[in-house]
């Protein structure tokens, strides 16, 4: 049997992408290749919006020439964004690369290698529009207890930063019957947390002319036996609407975490942007899921440095970041993207300006969440335990997961208690709070779940593939049992 290697890079869709490569792969009889050993097969979901994406994957792809050369039979396949958009320049630069594949035909994977071993020919295949949803692929998830789940591919936006329209196109909609019975297939196998994916996650619905589809799927997702956490990424805040802050408070898996991108403080920067909305209207948000749900983590976006940005512009970033007291923030420094709007417009600012902007929004926000997490100290929250959170976790002698506010945390577990598995559900009292992190040295109780059952079951059988499943997951696991004991991210 041939042996493959998946290789990620970028955002949420693209990991979720590659447990569709995985599975596609898997299900054409390829096993996956032990750690260290150099598979049959290497396939990179590539991205094109971080910076240096392309210098990445050039010098990957130089590093593997003299492999394959050295391993007849070996393919290399590259798909994702950067393979949608720089096709002509993957060919060009790494002849050596014997298939290339867009963000709309992951499902051609299989044939296009085969295709390209029986013809000893590189074979290229870009759709410009999506041939079947990725949803309906065969599946190799990485964890037992939590999933990906996608509402939506593509986005109607604009942004003038943004090239991802141009690469995943339109938006396109799943029915809410099939994302419904998904979930409900997952939970039936012991999935105790899902995350609804989209480009623009609460634009769901405009396809079919639903306005309140998304806050009618939160809702729906409540009634989902055996299913814990309903998270969602990535809201947009020109459509986020009153139903949907109903539905999170009012379903009590749906949890109480909130990704919702700023990007800028100052109107004339969002108006740049071509952002639809403007700083009341985000802070309007903001006010309004706190007041519904008074311990909401809120967590954002945020770009320092695009083009026009002044000092002024730069303070009012500062002052929403004072406003909206953001548990946590990804900060990115602006850089051009080929083939966006913003690419030439004037007044580029300086990249002295723009490092000199970034640490002082860091230092800022490090401060903010800081505050925010020192609130939760002394108070319990229930840790799902997770597999690869803490890296430190060997040393300090910990075990880490998250909160229900999607927090992270280390915990400790006192000699005499029997270890939490990846998958139960823990919980803790919080003793000490960081920016980035919380501390919890005082153990309360553990919640042995069948996803902590489900991935014992992986350790003890590594080669079998639970996590396949062909096309939609299949039911039949065993039946829901109850639990006991003590003790539910965004």
């Amino acid at each position: 049997m041939r042996t493959y290697e998946v290789r990620t890079y970028g955002c949420q869709m693209n990991v979720h992408d590659s447990e569709r490569l995985r599975g596609l792969l898997e299900d054409a009889g390829y096993v996956r290749a032990p750690e260290g050993d150099e598979a049959d097969v290497v396939v990179f979901n590539t991205c094109a919006v971080r910076e240096n994406a392309d210098n990445k994957l050039y010098g990957n792809l130089g590093h593997l020439a003299p492999v394959k050369a050295r391993k007849p039979g070996m393919q290399i396949a590259v798909g994702g964004c950067l393979a949608q958009k720089d096709t002509a320049s993957i060919t060009r630069k790494a002849p050596w690369v014997d298939v290339v594949f867009g963000t709309h035909n992951i499902g051609s994977l299989p044939v296009l290698l085969e295709r390209a071993r029986v013809e000893q020919e590189s074979q290229v295949e870009i759709l410009e529009s999506l041939d079947v949803f990725p949803s309906t692929l065969p599946t190799r998830r990485e964890s037992p207890y939590s999933a990906w789940v996608s509402v939506s591919v593509g986005c109607n936006n604009t942004c003038t930063f943004c090239i991802v329209p141009a690469l995943r196109g339109r938006e396109k909609d799943r029915r809410p019957g099939e994302i419904l019975a998904e979930v409900e297939a997952l939970a039936a196998e012991g999935v105790l947390e899902v995350t609804l994916l989209g480009q623009n996650v609460n634009s769901y619905g405009v396809e079919f002319g639903d306005r309140y589809a998304f806050s009618k799927l939160l809702r729906a997702c409540g009634s989902v036996d055996g299913l814990e956490r309903v998270r969602f990424t990535s809201p947009h805040p020109r459509d986020f609407t009153a139903d949907v802050i109903e539905a999170m408070a009012e379903t009590p898996n749906v949890m109480h975490s909130l990704h919702m991108p700023l990007q800028s403080g100052s109107d004339a920067v969002l108006k740049a942007m071509r952002r639809s909305y403007r700083r009341d209207r985000y802070l309007k948000i903001i006010e309004d899921v706190r007041a519904a749900m008074p311990d909401a983590a809120i967590t954002t976006d945020i770009i320092v440095g695009f083009p026009g940005e002044t000092e002024a512009d730069f303070q009012g970033t500062l002052d929403v970041v004072r406003e909206a007291r953001f548990a946590g923030a990804f900060t990115f420094q602006y850089s051009k993207r080929p083939g966006t709007p913003a690419e030439s417009m004037e007044n580029q600012v300086p990249r002295e300006v723009v490092q000199e902007r970034y640490e002082r929004l860091v230092a800022l926000q490090d401060d903010m969440a800081w505050a925010e997490n020192k609130q939760l100290v002394g108070r319990s929250v229930e840790v799902l335990v997770a597999e690869g959170e803490g890296r430190k976790d060997a040393s300090t002698r910990r075990l880490s997961g998250r909160a229900r506010d999607n927090r992270l945390v280390h915990f400790a577990v006192p000699e005499g208690v029997e270890t939490p598995r990846p998958g139960d559900l823990a919980t803790v009292e919080v003793t000490y709070a960081a920016p980035h992190h919380l501390v919890a040295d005082t153990f309360g109780n553990l919640r042995r779940t069948r996803a902590g059952d489900a991935w014992a079951t992986t350790q003890d059988e590594p080669t079998t593939s639970p996590g396949v499943m062909l096309g939609m997951p299949t039911l039949g696991a065993k039946p829901l049992e109850p639990t006991t004991g003590g003790c539910q991210i965004g």
